[in-house]
């Protein structure tokens, strides 16, 4: 009879009878009794109170009942950890059985039960099995260690069982061989930082002999080891290949993509001149292709590895484009897969073929893969230029099908078409607007008005067309009503005369009659363009637009090249890195591919070292610890760097021309005009007496040390003890710091540890720096009981008193509570000061940067980082650390990024990171009249009046203080020209002053408020001042 008769009894009070049963002198009544107990505890009964009975039957040398026993343990064990101690004699004496299978079986279930009292009494007999005669069993002892660690990892390394699990890779049965290496990967990956898995040329010919004989999975956890090995050179990644090769041809399909993923990455260090790398390109296609004759979850597996194998390699399946074809009975998961591989693979070659099938797919019946086949028509135009007039007619036959959502996609696409084709294929614009009435779909409108707008000049009643999608513009979608507002706009500037009134009621919609803050700043900004210069309105909203890109959608390069190394894997199918999925230290992982054959990682610099001597010494130029800017930049920012720059990076700090080229070039001609030459930076190095960092450190901004992110993404350190109980008379106070939805708080753990009660809490702070004050009475609802804590959360602000404190981010607190005051001091971390609006303008930036002086710069370094380029910017964005602008300077990627303190300061950086090295390099810069101007800080001193005629700019009355008369970015000073402005360098040390559509545009040096109160009896009057709440902020230009 089948075992499933013990799933369906429905007795009540069956545990006084099983626990009879099981005690029975019949071997058979009890093996029946273990299996009704099982049958309970799988559907979910309670049967704990059974342990005693059920642990007496462990006792017998019938397997089958003790395999049962030990399942009831395993499960039972964490509950009852007393009774579990119970086993332990027979666990041990199990251990030395006989049969193999039995001693195999004691040591995985000792290796399962998970309480600390039994580990202990686990490894001697691990230890036993560790060295079994018996292959097997040592097999199952190597994945038991890989278990123990997980539950105490101390003493499985006190216990020397990782140096017998590395012994175990030269074993001579495959499957130990393949477990001990699973068992280390796994020990490893929970630990990144420690070397387990020390691979050589000798052990990796271990581990490829093994690879032949062991089975399915072992072999995976071979190909995952070897994927993590970098051969030394060439001709050692050649043999590597050469003996994985043949599993390709396995029947699992995990085999196949370990193997896959082994060969593209040891593909990087061939050179394509070699033969081996053509047959090898060969060799891949065919598994590839097998495995999409699979079922369809596999299927999509496969497909979303191939999609990253083809923007590696897009020549291992480029003569293989009808497998991707689509089946009429694929699931809609596996043809969209498909449809984004076969773009991908398409190429002049192939082009008619694709389209064939394209405008097959744009026939079928499920809409979603309709929208997709018509979108991919037009990726195929911009990607191949031959074939954009075909994909044009193509899609010109599916509008006149006159199907609704058909004829929606292909505007969308056209649109994009004209943008990467401008002028070419505007004879298709009149089939356009005849659908013009059956367009629903706020893309499809928004994608048809801007067509409309750009083309105005060659449709004869562009205005009418224009004026029938007004008629319902408050009903229209964010998207439709800016379109419709620029596409207006630009069809004033090209028929001024026969629509002025449409746009004079589109500006008014836009700005008067419209809540949304970016269509009425459009509106506002087009309006005043077109009153004040039409000619300069015209230069700037029917500038040439730049041709779209190719491919749109490609992965980033650093992160494909990051999920290659993840083939076959989680990651791989989700399309991003382990740690934006996994929590804990394995999703922080990062691997990357090994560097290209010939390509050098350190190419020698001329400025590295002068001619013919020992690399010169950078000076120090950092200002010493008392000195305001030095507070600033040495605080949070890690440890300094303690040798010349040029040991950690292949380009040298004084070597590269930081703004020629680089960020003037990223603002184009604008930055030409803001005076001053581009320049090449001095690298800095901090001095020696600057210590170690106060605070987390800005590693801590990366989640290097295992804390946690709020809501808003920004870093939470873990909570430290600030006020210990011996010096508190037993009150201990615990906390962090942490700026939520731009809301500081002070997250505390008041603890009792004293023996009476404890109440009526209180807290205030001192002077500080930043004015860190609680915005609210610490509120403690219930008196604290001896032994017990609980959890707060004090909101804080920044508008309580100002005093410098040493070092900056020192924070003095008082606690009051019944018993008596207690003081104690914490250094807050200085990211939870950073503003959410501190992403500065690209122009201001520039101009900010070169303003400072070079000495005014400070270097640091965060050590084990190893993020890329775009990880550490949306990192660091979620502590509101913005990134200005990105490039890349021979290797290297270049992070330019500002920062904003609560009290108005702007911190500059520039942040270098070097593909595949785990350390950043950090230069910050801030303005030292900046810091001047706080109150407390530096001098003080109130708002200058500055008084002059519309002809003139009066110089300020009395000597000028600095902190008033500089300023930040560009201000516009209107009715005046460059030639008419008298004393410029008394109103703030001007860069610049240049004349620019009819106006001024003067620009400064650092933060300052300007009002414009009017003119008055034909004189300017303005005031000056420096950053304060008083103040509101006035915007920029």
């Amino acid at each position: 009879m089948s075992d499933s008769k013990y799933f369906t009894t429905t007795k009540k009070g069956e545990i006084f009878e099983l626990k009879a049963e099981l005690n029975s002198d019949k071997k058979e009544k009890k093996k029946e009794a273990v299996k009704k107990v099982i049958a309970s505890m799988t559907v979910g009964k309670d049967v704990s109170a059974l342990f005693p009975d059920v642990v007496n039957c462990m006792q017998t040398d019938n397997l089958e009942l003790k395999k049962l026993v030990y399942l009831y343990l395993m499960n039972y064990a964490k509950s009852q950890p007393d009774m579990a101690i119970m086993a332990v004699n027979t666990f041990v004496k199990d251990c030395e059985d006989p049969n193999p299978l039995i001693r195999a079986l004691a040591v995985r279930t000792m290796g399962c039960i998970r309480v600390d009292k039994i580990t202990e009494y686990l490894c001697e007999p691990l230890r036993k099995c560790l060295k079994d005669e018996d292959p097997y069993v040592r097999k199952t002892a190597a994945v038991c260690v890989a278990k123990l660690h997980d539950i105490n990892a101390q003493l499985v390394e006190d216990q020397g069982f990782l140096d017998t699990l590395k012994d175990l890779i030269s074993d001579s049965n495959p499957m130990v061989v393949a477990n001990a290496v699973a068992a280390l990967s796994e020990i490893a990956e929970s630990h990144p930082s420690s070397n387990l898995l020390d691979l050589n040329p000798q052990s990796i010919n271990k581990l490829l002999t093994a690879l032949n004989e062991c089975t399915e999975w072992g072999q995976i956890f071979i190909l995952d080891c070897l994927a993590n090995y970098m051969p030394k050179d060439d001709r050692e990644a050649q043999s590597v290949c050469e003996r994985v090769t043949p599993r390709l041809s396995h029947a699992n399909s995990a085999v196949v993509l370990s193997a896959v993923k082994v060969l593209m990455k040891f593909m990087e260090m061939l050179s394509k001149d070699l033969d081996y790398y053509g047959t090898l390109l060969k060799k891949l296609a065919p598994p590839l292709v097998t495995l999409l004759s699979a079922e369809p979850e596999l299927q999509y597996v496969a497909l979303r590895n191939i999609n990253l194998i083809v923007q590696k390699r897009p020549e291992i399946l480029k003569h293989e484009m009808k497998v991707f074809f689509v089946k009429y009975n694929d699931p809609i998961y596996v043809k969209l897969e498909k449809l984004d591989v076969m773009i991908r693979l398409a190429s002049q070659a192939n082009i008619a073929q694709v389209l064939a099938e394209l405008k097959e797919y744009a026939t079928e019946v499920d809409v979603d893969f309709v929208r997709k086949a018509v979108r991919a028509i037009g990726r195929c135009a911009i990607k191949v230029e031959q074939s954009a007039e075909r994909c044009v007619s193509t899609l010109l036959d599916l509008i006149q099908t006159k199907v609704n959502y058909v004829v929606q996609e292909a505007i969308v696409v056209i649109k994009d078409i004209f943008r990467k084709y401008p002028n070419k294929y505007e004879s298709v614009i009149a089939t356009l607007c005849e659908n013009l009435d059956s367009l629903d779909e706020p893309e499809a409108r928004a994608a048809m008005i801007w067509i409309v707008g750009e083309y105005a000049e060659r449709i004869d009643n562009a205005d009418e067309l224009l004026e029938s999608f007004l008629e319902g513009f408050h009903d229209e979608s964010t998207q439709v009503q800016l379109q419709l507002l620029t596409a207006i706009v630009k069809l004033f500037l090209k028929k001024p005369t026969e629509t002025q009134e449409l746009v004079q009621q589109v500006l008014s919609l836009a700005t008067q009659d419209s809540d949304n803050p970016d269509l009425r700043d459009r509106g506002y900004i087009y309006w005043r363009l077109l009153s004040t210069d039409p000619v300069a309105a015209k230069e700037v909203v029917l500038a040439e637009k730049p041709l779209i890109s190719e491919e749109t959608d490609l992965i980033e390069p650093t992160l494909l090249d990051e999920l290659i190394c993840y083939i076959g894997t989680l990651a791989s199918v989700y399309h991003k890195p382990p740690s934006a999925f996994v929590e804990g230290s394995r999703g922080a992982l990062h691997r990357s591919l090994p560097p290209r054959t010939g390509s050098s990682e350190s190419a020698e610099s001329p400025d590295l070292a002068p001619s013919g001597g020992a690399p010169a010494e950078q000076p120090a130029v950092i200002p010493t610890q008392g000195d305001l800017l030095g507070d600033l930049l040495n605080l949070d920012l890690g440890p300094p760097v303690s040798g010349a720059p040029g040991a950690t990076s292949s380009v040298p700090m004084g070597g590269v021309d930081l703004l020629g080229g680089g960020l003037d070039s990223l603002m184009g001609d604008e930055a030409e005009g803001m005076g001053g030459p581009s320049f090449s930076a001095p690298s800095a190095v901090m001095p020696s007496n600057l210590g170690a960092p106060l605070g987390g450190g800005l590693g801590d901004l990366f989640d290097l040390s295992g804390g946690v992110g709020t809501l808003s993404g920004s870093y939470v350190a873990p909570k430290t003890v600030w006020l210990p109980a011996v010096k508190a008379k037993g009150l201990e106070i615990s906390g962090t710091f942490s700026r939520q939805v731009g809301a500081l708080s002070m997250d505390l753990v008041l603890s009792n540890k004293a023996l009476q009660v404890m109440s009526d809490f209180a807290i205030q702070f001192n002077r500080n720096s930043f004015g860190l004050a609680p915005a609210a009475p610490l509120q403690v609802h219930a008196p604290l009981a001896p032994n017990q804590s609980v959890e707060l959360s004090l909101p804080l602000n920044t508008v309580g008193s100002v005093m410098k404190m040493d070092p900056l981010n020192n924070l003095q607190v008082a606690v009051k509570n019944n018993i008596d005051v207690f003081y104690f001091s914490t250094l807050y971390p200085l990211h939870i000061l950073f503003v959410e609006d501190g992403k500065m303008e690209r122009q201001m930036f520039l101009a900010t940067w070169k303003d400072i002086p070079n000495e005014n710069e400070a270097q640091f370094q965060i050590k084990d980082c190893p993020l890329s380029a775009d990880a550490v910017s949306t990192k660091l964005q979620g502590s509101n650390i913005f990134t200005i602008a990105k490039r890349n300077v021979e290797g290297q990627d270049m992070l330019y990024q500002s920062l904003k303190l609560t009290n108005g300061i702007w911190v500059l950086a520039e942040l270098r990171i070097q593909p595949g090295n785990p350390s950043l390099t950090v230069r910050g810069r801030v303005d030292p009249q900046a810091l001047l101007s706080m109150p407390s800080w530096g001098a003080g001193g109130s708002p200058k009046e500055v008084m002059g005629s519309p002809g003139t700019l009066g110089k300020i009355k009395g000597p000028p203080s600095p902190q008033f008369i500089r300023s930040v970015g560009l201000w516009k000073v209107e009715g005046l020209q460059p030639n008419q402005i008298n004393g410029a360098d008394d109103f703030g040390r001007a860069k610049s002053l240049r004349p620019t559509l009819g106006m001024v545009w003067v620009s400064f040096g650092a933060p300052f408020q300007l009002y414009n109160h009017g003119l008055t009896k034909g004189r300017l009057p303005l005031l000056l001042s420096c950053p304060s709440p008083a103040f509101p902020q006035m915007p920029g230009p």
